[in-house]
């Protein structure tokens, strides 16, 4: 038997050059495929549907406060019965429907934007209700915070370029003194502002530009260089940050920026088939988050032909460079994390025969991050059984002749597969697989398949934890 390895997905390429042709809900790894899990409910349904979900950490107690946001209310998640209650400030709020709530965490205090409202405020640990964050606070779509500073960009719609910090150390300050360093920068160069991260230094990703933010103290406060002319954000809500890099979509594909480099992630490999397969008319739905635990990069967005409902997710593993891709329906992707919860306390999820969560989900233990999601009003974790996966090979061939499969093994630890096979005469014929065989006690799933190209499609199944590749016997056709 010949064996091939499940190596990159690269739907870009021709199945010729050996390449996967599919992974689809799927994971990336370092050897081969891991499982994705089904999203669950989490929470119980808010008043709405939500957009956004986010944790903040008490710095001084190290509890756990869980929020999401909606289009008209802000809701905390009580621990206790798994409600989303709502917590707004008086008379609620209005977000612009493609915009969504946007957060930041500055000491003990979180801080909340929606581009319709004063930048919105919440001290861990002591409030009750959402407010604004100061008189002179902006209402601004985004913000982060870079070193000392609350930083907020797109602070109105004539206003579209600027972005605008608070005073040092001090979140509600915004009005500019000659001691408190809060001021603001109109960037004339590369469109709108569309979305912001922070850290030591900030990025200002633009329409058509990007802009690395420095602190340099008195007089000037910030320093902004171009490092991308003419290469921008192409949608706003693909950008996501985590250990100092920013990762977003282009005009042309995914790119990360480590605040020096714009480096591309999806080029020759996932972005043709990306911008084909995506509703642009409905972009602003994407989401972006990253599963820490996984090292995996997500976004979330709605395929052509979803009438804007969001169905698919990309899939990007940071460490690994490697790519996959999931049919699943949620409204969006977050990273968030969960209350600690003890024996007694589980009876929220309903009885231990009737939970859907796995026992070995980060869930449980809180405070951790957690890569969650939306559906509708519900807060959802990935964290339910393993989704049917699917994993193709490219063309396989005996040198150009025409030739026969008669039997193949598919590699998958801890588990097992089923195999079907697509066979064509001509590069230019259509690829449709046959029915799907499993593999029987020994591992083998038996074909009798001839022509020129063949490509084998393998489905695991069990309690699997990496698909590898996948023995097959290939002869010249007329041969035994």
């Amino acid at each position: 038997m010949a064996r091939i390895d499940f190596g990159e997905w690269l739907p870009d390429q021709p199945g010729l050059t050996g390449v996967v042709k599919e992974a689809l809900n799927v994971v990336p790894q370092a050897v081969g495929y891991g499982p994705l899990r089904t999203p669950v409910d989490y929470s119980l349904a808010a008043s709405e549907d939500i957009n956004n979900v986010v944790a903040g950490r008490n710095p001084a107690t190290g509890a756990t406060e869980v929020f999401a946001g909606g289009a008209t209310k802000l809701f905390k998640l009580d621990s206790g019965d798994l409600s989303l209650d709502n917590v707004s400030k008086a008379g609620n709020y209005t977000t612009p429907t493609e915009q969504k709530w946007r957060f930041t965490q500055f000491g003990d205090v979180l801080i909340a934007a929606n581009g319709d409202e004063i930048l919105q405020y919440w001290t861990l640990g002591t409030s009750s209700a959402w407010a604004d964050l100061a008189a002179a606070a902006p209402t601004a779509r985004y913000l982060t915070v870079v070193r000392d500073f609350v930083v907020s960009g797109y602070t109105s719609s004539t206003d579209s370029q600027k972005v605008q910090w608070s005073g040092i150390n001090d979140e509600t300050a915004w009005t500019t003194t000659s001691t408190n360093q809060s001021d603001y920068q109109i960037i004339p160069d590369g469109g709108s502002v569309q979305g912001l991260t922070g850290g030591e230094f900030g990025l200002v990703l633009m329409e058509r530009s990007i802009y690395r933010m420095s602190y340099v103290g008195t007089p000037a406060i910030f320093q902004f260089d171009n490092i991308s002319r003419n290469l921008g954000c192409f949608e706003p809500n693909s950008i996501v940050q985590y250990q100092g890099i920013t990762y977003f979509l282009g005009d042309d594909g995914f790119y990360a920026c480590n605040g020096t480099q714009v480096i591309g992630i999806g080029a020759e490999k996932i972005d043709r088939f990306f911008f084909g397969d995506l509703d642009e008319s409905y972009s602003y739905k994407m989401s972006a988050t990253v599963d820490p635990i996984k090292n995996l990069v997500v976004w979330a967005y709605p395929s052509s032909g979803s009438n804007g409902q969001v169905d698919s997710l990309m899939i990007f593993n940071f460490e690994t460079k490697k790519w996959s891709h999931a049919d699943v329906t949620v409204s969006f992707v977050a990273q968030s994390a969960t209350p600690a919860y003890t024996l007694e306390a589980l009876d929220v999820f309903g009885t231990v025969d009737t939970i859907s969560t796995s026992f070995d989900s980060r869930i449980w233990t809180g405070g951790k991050s957690q890569f969650v999601g939306g559906n509708g009003a519900k807060i959802v974790t990935f964290s339910g059984s393993s989704l049917t996966g699917t994993l193709q090979t490219g063309d396989l061939e005996a040198q150009g002749q025409v030739s026969t499969i008669n039997m193949t093994r598919p590699l998958v630890d801890g588990g097992s597969g089923q195999v079907a096979v697509a066979t064509r005469n001509r590069l230019a014929d259509s690829i449709t697989f046959g029915s799907y065989t499993a593999a029987d006690s020994e591992g083998r799933a038996a074909f009798k398949s001839t022509g020129r190209y063949h490509r084998l499609s393998v489905q695991p199944s069990g309690s699997w934890t990496t698909a590898i590749g996948i023995d097959f016997d290939l002869v010249p056709a007329g041969r035994r």
